[in-house]
C-alpha cells in the first residue's frame, strides 16, 4: 500500500519527504506568511507536521481506514463549512500568545485557496457553528422567574442560544517547550519516549516544528456576541470547565462539577442579558487529565479508607504519582484566540487556573465561587481539600497550616 510505503520513507530517509511542504512561520502576522498546517495523510510529500488530524478520535479514523470503511485518499468537501460568525483575527493571534491551536485553523477553506487548488490537503482544526442548549437546572430557573425569557438569548421554552466552537489541539513545539522550561530537544524526547516511540519524527525530525497530539479537544459556548469577547468595554462573564463526565452527564453528587457548570452557564447567561458577554470553555481532561480509570480508582480507595480533606489528593498522587495533569500553562490560549483582554467575572476557585490566566497578560477583575446551597453534601469533602489546598475563597487565602496538611503528608500516614 502507497500509506504504508510512504511511512516507511516519512522515518526512515527524511531528505527524500517533505519537499513540497510549505514553511511554516509561527506567530506571523498573516495568515499566509505563516503558512498552511499539513497534517493529513493523502500526500506524504507535502505534510509540515507530526501527527494527524481529529485530536482523540485520530486511532477511530485509523481504524476506519484500516477495516476498509474509509478511503485513506479522501478529501473533505469544505463548502459551506465555515464559521457561522466572523471574528478576529487579533493582535493576539501573531507572537506566541497561542502555541496550542492553531488561531487561523477554522478559516483554512477561506484562506488557503491556492494551496488547496495545487493539491494541498489542508483541513479546519476549529469549526463555529451555532445551537441552542437544554438543561434541566436552567429551565427550572425560568420557570421560577430567576433567568428572564428575553427572545434572544433564553427562549419561551427554556432553551439558550450559543455560539459553539470545537477547537482540536495543535502544538507549536518549540513554544510548548517554553510554556514548560524545557528545551526543544527534551521536549520532543520526552513526548517520544513516554508515548512508548508513538512519534518517531518528533526525534528524527526537528525541522518539524508543528505537532497534532491525539489529546482531547475543546468546546468554547459563547452567550451573545462572539465578537463582545474581544471588547473590553463589554462585561465578560467567563467560566473556564475541565471535563468530569460522571457528575456533568451523569450527575455524581461525589463532586461540584456539574453544580459548578451549570451556575458557571447561568452566570454567563445572565451576563449577556445584561449587556455583557458570557463564556464556558470546556477542556476535555478528565479526572484532572489522569482519566475516569484512575479516579474511580481513587473513589474505591477514599471509601474503604475514609473520606477526609487532609487525604483527598494525598490519595490521588498515591494512586497516580502526581495530583494534576491539567497543566493549565497551556489553557489560556484558547482565551487568546477568542480576543479576551478581561475577565470582569471569573466563576471559578481554581488558584491554577487563576494564575495561568493572569501571567499570560488578561486581567480577573471578580472571582466568584460557588454558592455553597449548591454544593451536594457528599462534596463537601472535595470542597474542603479544595480550599485548603489553595482555592479562591470570599475569607480570603488558606493559611500555612491548611496548605501542610495537604500538600506535605508523607507516605507513612
Amino acid at each position: 500500500m502507497a500509506f504504508k510505503d510512504a511511512h516507511i520513507v516519512l522515518t526512515s530517509h527524511p531528505s527524500q519527504v517533505f519537499k513540497d511542504s510549505p514553511q511554516v512561520q509561527w506567530g506571523a502576522s498573516t495568515p499566509l506568511e505563516r503558512g498552511p498546517i499539513v497534517a493529513s495523510l493523502t500526500d506524504f510529500s507535502k505534510r509540515n507536521a507530526i501527527g494527524t488530524h481529529s485530536g482523540s478520535y485520530a486511532l477511530y479514523r485509523a481504524l476506519a481506514a484500516t477495516a476498509g470503511q474509509l478511503e485513506i485518499d479522501h478529501r473533505p468537501d469544505l463548502k459551506n463549512t465555515e464559521p457561522v460568525v466572523e471574528f478576529g483575527p487579533y493582535e493576539s493571534w501573531s507572537g506566541h500568545k497561542i502555541v496550542s491551536l492553531d488561531p487561523w485553523g477554522a478559516h483554512v477553506y477561506e484562506l488557503f485557496q491556492d494551496f488547496l487548488q495545487k493539491g494541498y490537503d489542508i483541513r479546519p482544526t476549529i469549526a463555529v457553528t451555532s445551537a441552542h442548549i437544554h438543561m434541566p437546572e436552567l429551565k427550572k430557573r425560568v420557570s421560577e422567574g430567576k433567568l428572564p425569557v428575553d427572545g434572544k438569548v433564553v427562549l419561551e421554552k427554556g432553551d439558550v442560544v450559543v455560539t459553539k466552537a470545537a477547537v482540536e489541539p495543535v502544538w507549536y513545539l518549540p513554544g510548548i517547550a517554553e510554556r514548560f522550561g524545557l528545551r526543544e530537544g527534551e521536549l520532543r524526547k520526552g513526548l517520544f519516549q513516554y508515548t512508548g516511540g508513538m512519534f518517531p519524527e518528533l526525534i528524527t525530525r526537528p525541522d518539524i516544528k508543528v505537532f497534532l497530539p491525539p489529546i482531547g479537544s475543546t468546546t468554547v459556548y459563547v452567550f451573545g456576541d462572539i465578537r463582545d469577547l474581544a471588547n473590553p468595554q463589554k462585561k465578560l462573564t467567563l467560566r473556564v470547565h475541565d471535563e468530569c463526565n460522571g457528575s456533568d452527564v451523569f450527575g455524581s453528587d461525589i463532586c461540584t462539577c456539574r453544580p459548578y457548570l451549570v451556575h458557571g452557564i447561568e452566570e454567563a447567561i445572565r451576563g449577556a442579558q445584561e449587556g455583557g458577554v458570557g463564556c464556558v470553555v470546556y477542556f476535555r481532561k478528565e479526572g484532572r487529565a489522569l482519566g475516569e480509570v484512575t479516579k474511580f480508582l481513587v473513589y474505591n480507595a477514599r471509601k474503604r479508607e475514609g473520606d477526609s480533606a487532609d487525604k483527598y489528593f494525598y490519595r490521588t498522587e498515591c494512586v497516580a504519582g502526581v495530583q494534576d495533569m491539567r497543566f493549565q500553562e497551556l489553557m489560556p490560549d484558547v482565551l487568546h484566540w477568542l480576543g479576551i483582554q478581561k475577565i470582569d467575572r471569573f466563576i471559578s476557585m481554581s488558584h491554577m487556573k487563576h494564575d495561568a490566566i493572569v501571567s499570560s497578560g488578561i486581567k480577573v477583575i471578580e472571582r466568584v465561587p460557588i454558592p455553597e446551597e449548591l454544593i451536594p453534601e457528599d462534596a463537601k469533602v472535595e470542597m474542603e481539600a479544595k480550599k485548603a489546598a489553595g482555592y479562591f475563597t470570599p475569607e480570603g487565602a488558606p493559611s500555612e497550616e491548611d496548605l501542610k496538611s495537604v500538600k506535605g503528608r508523607q507516605l507513612d500516614e
